[in-house]
């Protein structure tokens, strides 16, 4: 579906306009409506490399999240209801619309309980989250891997003096996302998304589980997690359509993943770890992330904090298990925050491989421009790519992206 007329981006910038500047939060034990509209311009510098592949420069997409919120019970029971909507008119598959939350959240003062779909986040590191597997990653959305499905959970956390412990039951997987044969970002082969294979006969019907315990034991955060089901990650099969295209096909195996996250806070300080140990994708593997975070406060009587990163990332996978660049890489990254009444802010960073060099930078920037309005820019590129590369047939993809969103 390609864009129509003179003006494709005339719409999405319409529509940021029609949002009413007066939404706001009701009384307490109301329905409170809030969320975002944006509209985004993505910027493809090179020419797409393969035949078939859309070829404008220049890519516009709508993005509407709007959320609900009823609080019940004086606050001790919550339901929330997040749905997601994207329109690219060069990517179908990146039209999209999915549920991000729809939950029933109970709080009480030793333990809560969520049930519905949701988004759970573990990690601490910059670089790569890798003990992070509740929900599956939305990659259509960015190439950070950044944004996530909503997932199907059932979770109950019980808090003592011991730390939290944490049980997920999962009922229900969710598929990752690809970008269409013709769009930009989809790689040296197209993706046959919907014919994807299984361990589990159960197929995405397959009822995964997890455990997770964390505390805070003086400056340091700590957290063990065990997780048994489908893996997040598919193994990308090579195999000829009845077209006699080759393409991709995900595979998804069963997988058990033992994860570690820890953080160490001291002064202006942060020394982070993530591991993890995993069996069910060729012979057991481990990987881990493990970094450091230095910030300069007030930095030149401003303001202003800076913040150093530099990260390892080891992974010990074989070929069997899903391909990854962060096998034996370093990150060098900077974060700038402004502290400014616009919340004003930068990250850049790189993830350089320590054999071939090849590189992946990152920038991202945002600035809140009024109370309902804000801006922001990211760029994605891949330098030093040799052949048979982890970016290998997707160099030409870097891309710059621009953001206006209306909040309300």
């Amino acid at each position: 579906m390609k864009p129509k007329g003179r003006y494709p981006y005339a719409l999405p910038l319409a529509a940021l306009l029609l949002i009413p500047g007066n939404a706001a939060p009701t009384s307490a034990g109301e329905l409170e409506i809030g969320g975002s509209v944006a509209t985004e311009i993505r910027l493809f510098p090179g020419d797409a490399s393969y035949n078939g592949q859309d070829r404008s420069r220049l890519s516009p997409s709508i993005v509407v999240v709007p959320e609900f919120i009823y609080p019940l019970n004086d606050g001790d029971d919550t339901l929330t209801f997040t749905p997601f909507a994207r329109f690219d008119p060069h990517d179908e598959r990146r039209s999209h619309v999915d549920v991000r939350e729809l939950a029933w959240v109970h709080l009480d003062n030793s333990w809560d309980t969520t049930v519905g779909i949701g988004k759970v986040f573990w990690g601490v590191t910059e670089s790569r989250h890798l003990v992070d597997i509740i929900n599956q990653t939305d990659a259509v959305e960015n190439t950070d891997g950044e944004d996530k499905l909503g997932q199907p959970l059932i979770n109950a956390n019980f808090i003592s003096d011991w730390g939290s412990f944490g049980v997920f039951v999962l009922p229900g997987f969710r598929e990752r996302t690809f970008a269409d044969d013709e769009a930009r970002l989809r790689g040296p082969k197209p993706v046959q998304a919907d014919d994807a294979t299984y361990d589990s006969a159960a197929e995405d019907k397959h009822v995964d589980f997890a455990l997770r315990w964390s505390h805070t034991i003086g400056d340091i955060d700590i957290g063990i997690s065990q997780f048994h089901g489908t893996s997040r990650e598919p193994v990308m099969a090579s195999v000829t359509r009845s077209d006699e295209a080759s393409v991709f096909r995900p595979h998804y195996d069963i997988i058990d993943q033992s994860g570690l996250d820890a953080q160490l806070t001291s002064g202006s300080w942060l020394w982070k770890l993530e591991a993890i140990a995993r069996a069910g994708q060729g012979e057991r593997f481990g990987a881990s992330v493990a970094g450091l975070e230095y910030t300069f406060y007030q930095v030149a009587e401003s303001a202003a904090d800076i913040g150093v990163l530099a990260e390892y990332l080891y992974d010990g996978r074989d070929k069997n298990a899903p391909a990854t660049l962060a096998n034996n890489d370093v990150f060098f990254g900077a974060r700038m925050t402004l502290n400014d009444e616009q919340d004003s802010s930068l990250l850049a960073g790189a993830v350089i491989d320590n054999v071939t060099q090849e590189t992946f930078l990152s920038f991202e920037a945002e600035r809140r421009l009024t109370d309902h309005w804000k801006a922001e820019v990211e760029a994605r590129w891949a330098v030093n790519v040799p052949e048979g590369g982890f970016f290998s047939g997707a160099e030409n993809d870097d891309f710059l992206m621009m953001r206006l969103a209306r909040f309300f």
